[in-house]
């Protein structure tokens, strides 16, 4: 059975990882330089006010508007869904981008340095 991305954490972390999505939101939004109002119109959101809940942790970018939410901000759309992932579900996260082993990142050759 299907459940929630974020089922079985506890309420207090699920609060601080959408109030964490809503604050890369809110910085996206402030510099691509749009109020929540303008946001709100470009992604066909009907009231501000939910973009307002969506900063502040109350609410979450609904999927299907995802490309519209990058387009308007003038962000690449895949980067902008792996950042909200990373917040809404963080088990899908980890499986497509496990975090690098400390040896690997530390042994990996600058792009410069690597051969053709």
């Amino acid at each position: 059975m299907f459940g929630h991305p974020q089922q079985g954490m506890n309420a207090d972390d699920v609060m601080k990882l959408r109030q964490q999505a809503g604050l890369y939101l809110r910085s996206l939004r402030e510099t691509a330089g749009l109020s929540q109002r303008e946001l709100a119109k470009l992604t066909d959101i009907g009231y501000y006010s939910f973009i307002s809940q969506i900063e502040s942790g109350r609410g979450r970018v609904p999927p299907e508007k995802y490309q519209m939410f990058a387009d308007a901000l003038q962000v690449d759309a895949k980067q902008f869904v792996m950042q909200l992932l990373r917040y809404y579900d963080p088990h899908t996260f980890r499986i497509l981008c496990p975090p690098i082993p400390r040896g690997k990142a530390a042994r990996a050759k600058p792009v410069s340095q690597q051969e053709d």
